[in-house]
């Protein structure tokens, strides 16, 4: 099957929310959608010229200070609708993760390879900052059952991501535990 430009429909999504420039949506990358998918500058720009030629979205030329001129992009009612055919379709597959992390154990051959105990201090260091990070981010973007309920699926998915850093946590701590003295 093939491969569904994905970079599109986050790109619709996030304008779909409100307005924003080039730079906010790489920024947005930054930030939350940051936590689940990954994009570059070098790919935002290009994505957007071509919603734009495909009627998706359009834009109007603002002025910040006294004479820099920005895109502030919008969905138009196509765009919108496509978004809406995305967000409403199946998802039958599951895709693979690409964990660096995991691809490595792959080919650690014995539990008493000596390059073990400290790749897995070192993930569970980075999954417990994580962790902790998540943490802060829900308390502070969703501070009440209101803000919760007002953008429900953001707050899924910081709270999947919890829970997925919670497990890595748990699983790295049991992994050590159960290494040969």
């Amino acid at each position: 099957m093939a491969q569904k430009n994905k970079l599109q429909f986050i790109i619709l999504g996030l304008l779909d929310q409100q307005p924003l420039t080039g730079y906010d949506l790489t920024k947005a990358f930054d930030h939350e959608i940051g936590e689940f998918w990954q994009a570059q500058h070098s790919q935002i720009y290009p994505q957007l010229k071509r919603l734009e030629e495909q009627g998706y979205i359009t834009h109007e030329i603002t002025i910040s200070g006294e004479k820099l001129e920005k895109k502030l992009y919008h969905t138009t009612p196509t765009g919108q609708a496509v978004l809406t055919t995305w967000i409403t379709a199946g998802t039958p597959e599951l895709t693979a993760t690409k964990d660096e992390f995991i691809l490595k154990l792959y080919f650690v051959r014995t539990n008493r390879d000596p390059r073990l105990p400290e790749m897995l201090l070192e993930q569970l260091q980075l999954h417990v900052d994580k962790s902790e990070h998540l943490q802060a981010r829900l308390a502070t973007v969703f501070p009440t059952k209101k803000s919760q309920a007002e953008n429900f699926g953001h707050y899924l998915i910081l709270q999947h991501a919890i829970g997925r850093e919670n497990y890595y946590v748990t699983w790295l701590k049991q992994t050590l535990a159960a290494l040969p003295k």
